[in-house]
């Protein structure tokens, strides 16, 4: 049974290096949103500074592991075996939560997961024990460290209306002092701001990380015999106002003698000081449980005491985590930052959701969302009764965003936000972080960042009347899955427990193995998405500015909807002949796929019409009328999509053999008539546009033939209201399919033979 704990130890240190992957390449966005969002600077060097970051911070974060020791339950309650149990079932919990979040795509904390994990396995094995020895409910109490583990689920839960505040309030402070002309600002004003910010980020994340360090703690004459931490704690207030006149003076000579951006240096600086506060307060969710359960082995071992009598007093006592560790663990950080793709892949939901430019809403607005924008935009009109006009109008004036002309085609790569917004995101998040850390609590890095993100943004006034309903549709959806992490977190946790204080021996190996195949399942499933080729048949938005080159680019979207058109209808009518119910779901799938390109391309048409040359105004009516019937194709096909996957699904009366022939027949006749579309516009034959159009009536013949036939059946044989009613919706939304692509085939007709030779339509260039 010894043998058990040592592949435990073991077991233990792959899920350690398992999670610090994992967990790096879920949050690493918590740091990186904001330098990316401005496009200050570089990617590279964004990554270069965030790697310094992640690294020294790594080095600061020795302290914080007395969480996992300590911080949540009463070490000296339990012995030994039943303390491993605790620390694998957090651990296999935690990659088995992360895998599952990932997989339905619901946003997650890691440091909420890991701090409930905890909860949730020790409140199990108190009950247990609590069950075994005849005592009460109450005496769980006895077994948690109720006070410490309040206090982190408290500062864990406040950190969101903090973080959120705090970021609105220091964003609307810096615009107003600022305004969106901040380049324009006096240098003084610019060398005031930097001077703020540095000293904030130094303060918080330099000196104070420096407390975490065995370094801190010797003293020094210079000092006056007092420790580095003595001195900080004690002279706060003159290294904050000598900090703040050094930073101040030397943002003034990077302004006006060096000629630098300062607020590049800030974001630069501040996406440091934020990857370190990262890896200085989360390496704890990676790392802390299983240093815990080596220094716990460890002491049992050289104990000789039986593994079920040996209490874990010891865990209680300071234990500095090893130097090694911590940097092996921060080089697994760097390099899992650099290859990982999830990090490389940064179209996240707060860059979106904080966005002041127009952006495709992600989130649909709710009944919540709509009371929270009413309520704010009646705070806002009593605001104006209590200040006076001429304030309110220079603050106004403040919050007046300037016109930036920018080459037409350069629309699209227009930054999320400015960076003074970038720079208090940085410098507030940093800040609340390097605060917590400092305190020994588990922060929320992930909480932090976006409520920071999305406080910036509500005093920026980014959410504006066409967004705000969405946007906060957005947060509240975010908000919920953090609710439901911490819920599932404690939940899961307490039944591996359960099961692991079952039957060790069984239930380790076979839930280890669990865990390592959906990671391992994950990892395949991932990497598999990362290699698919964006779909050569995946829609694009219009770029060209003439009515040539739109019809040039809209004839590829409309061969890629015509084939994948083609496909999900013959998806559907094999389906319903074959009752095959997974075909059918994974059409509808493939329907919403085609829908939401098609809705954004929609979406776009704004800032189409605004990339139009002046000579070339037209192009926008064809634009629009081929997107009306692209959208009308695809409502005709996810109508048919539903009705088929609703019969099959609601295990309705199967369709008759000659019901099924007939839409086979209809189904094989569309399928010539869809293979020749695509054909002609991958050609760009306008002869064989011409040919399809005239058989139109050829096809509508057809359909309207089957029609008729079922309207007799129905009068004499049919007994299915239905299957009579299915199949008729069938056929006439099939007409309706036909009639729209006949229709954009026209349009295309019409407009090509109007702007181009009638020879062949343009080749691309």
């Amino acid at each position: 049974m010894e043998n058990i704990y040592l592949l435990m130890i073991i077991a233990l240190a792959f899920l350690a290096v398992a999670d610090l992957v994992v967990g790096v390449s879920n949050d690493a966005v918590n740091f990186l949103n904001s330098a990316i969002g401005s496009k200050a600077i570089s990617f590279k060097t964004i990554m270069i500074v965030a790697s310094l970051g992640v690294a020294v911070g790594a080095i600061f974060s020795s302290g914080l592991m007395e969480v996992a020791r300590k911080g949540i339950f009463n070490p000296s309650e339990f012995m030994f075996d039943e303390i491993m149990i605790i620390f694998m079932a957090v651990m296999i919990t935690d990659i088995l939560l992360l895998d599952f979040f990932n997989t339905v795509g619901m946003p997650t904390s890691t440091t909420v997961s890991i701090v409930f994990e905890l909860l949730g396995a020790s409140v199990a094995m108190a009950l247990i024990k609590i069950g075994a020895d005849g005592g009460t409910l109450t005496d769980v109490i006895d077994y948690i460290n109720t006070s410490k583990a309040t206090e982190i689920i408290l500062g864990i839960l406040l950190s969101v209306v903090v973080a959120f505040s705090v970021g609105a309030f220091v964003q609307w402070a810096s615009r107003v002092m600022l305004s969106f002309n901040f380049e324009r600002k006096a240098n003084w004003v610019g060398a005031l701001f930097g001077g703020i910010a540095l000293t904030s980020i130094t303060y918080f994340i330099f000196l104070k990380g420096m407390k975490g360090t065995p370094f801190a703690q010797e003293s020094f004459e210079l000092l006056g015999g007092a420790t580095i931490q003595d001195f900080l704690e004690t002279q706060v207030l003159y290294i904050v106002a000598a900090s703040l006149v050094f930073w101040s003076l030397l943002s003034y000579l990077v302004i006006a003698a060096i000629k630098y951006n300062i607020y590049k240096l800030i974001i630069i600086v501040g996406t440091f000081a934020l990857a370190l506060a990262f890896a200085g307060n989360d390496l704890v969710n990676f790392i802390g449980v299983p240093i815990a359960a080596w220094q716990s082995y460890e002491a049992w071992a050289a104990s000789g005491i039986a593994a079920d009598a040996f209490s874990m007093e010891v865990l209680a006592s300071k234990v500095t985590t090893p130097t090694l560790l911590l940097i092996i663990a921060g080089m697994i950080m760097v390099v899992t930052l650099w290859f990982s793709s999830k990090a490389k892949t940064v179209v996240k939901t707060s860059i979106d959701l904080s966005s002041q430019e127009a952006t495709k809403e992600r989130f649909e607005p709710n009944w919540m969302s709509r009371g929270f924008v009413r309520m704010a935009m009646a705070m806002s009109q009593m605001s104006s009764y209590i200040l006076p006009e001429s304030w309110q109008g220079k603050i106004e004036k403040q919050f007046e965003k300037p016109v930036i002309v920018l080459p037409k085609k350069k629309v699209h790569e227009l930054p999320a936000f400015d960076m003074v917004r970038a720079a208090v995101n940085l410098m507030v998040a940093s800040v609340l972080i390097s605060v917590a850390t400092s305190m020994k609590l588990p922060l929320s890095t992930t909480y932090v960042t976006f409520m920071v993100a999305m406080g910036t943004s509500l005093a920026d006034r980014a959410w504006g009347a066409e967004s705000a309903v969405y946007r906060v549709a957005g947060v509240l959806n975010v908000i919920g899955g953090w609710f439901f992490t911490a819920f599932s977190a404690f939940t899961a946790a307490a039944l591996v427990a359960y099961l692991l204080n079952l039957n060790l021996s069984v239930m380790f190996p076979l839930l280890l193995v669990l865990a390592f195949t959906l990671l391992l399942r994950n990892y395949i499933s991932h990497n598999k998405k990362s290699k698919e080729i964006k779909a050569e048949d995946s829609l694009t938005k219009a770029e060209s500015s003439s009515l040539q080159g739109v019809i040039h680019e809209s004839a590829n979207n409309i061969a890629n909807v015509v084939k994948r058109g083609n496909r999900i209808y013959t998806n559907a009518i094999n389906g319903l002949a074959k009752q095959d119910l997974e075909l059918l779901k994974k059409n509808k799938k493939q329907i919403v796929k085609l829908s939401n390109e098609v809705d954004e391309l929609r979406d776009n048409v704004f800032y189409f019409i605004k990339n139009l040359d002046e000579s070339s105004v037209g192009a926008s009516s064809f634009y629009i009328n081929i997107l009306g019937y692209l959208q009308d194709m695809v409502q005709s096909l996810e109508y048919i999509t539903k009705v088929t996957h609703k019969h099959v699904n609601n295990k309705h009366k199967k369709l008759k053999f000659s019901q099924i022939k007939e839409l086979k027949e209809v189904d094989a006749r569309f399928e010539i008539f869809f293979d020749n579309t695509k054909n002609a516009f991958d050609s760009r034959s306008f002869e064989e546009i011409g040919v399809i159009l005239g058989r139109k009536q050829e096809i509508i013949s057809l359909v309207t033939d089957k029609i008729q036939k079922q309207v007799a059946r129905t009068r004499t044989e049919e007994s299915s209201p239905k299957n009579t009613t299915l199949y008729f919706s069938l056929l006439l939304e099939t007409k309706d399919l036909l009639n729209a692509t006949m229709s954009l085939l026209q349009e295309y007709h019409d407009s090509h033979d109007s702007s181009v030779k009638p020879a062949t339509l343009p080749n691309e260039e």
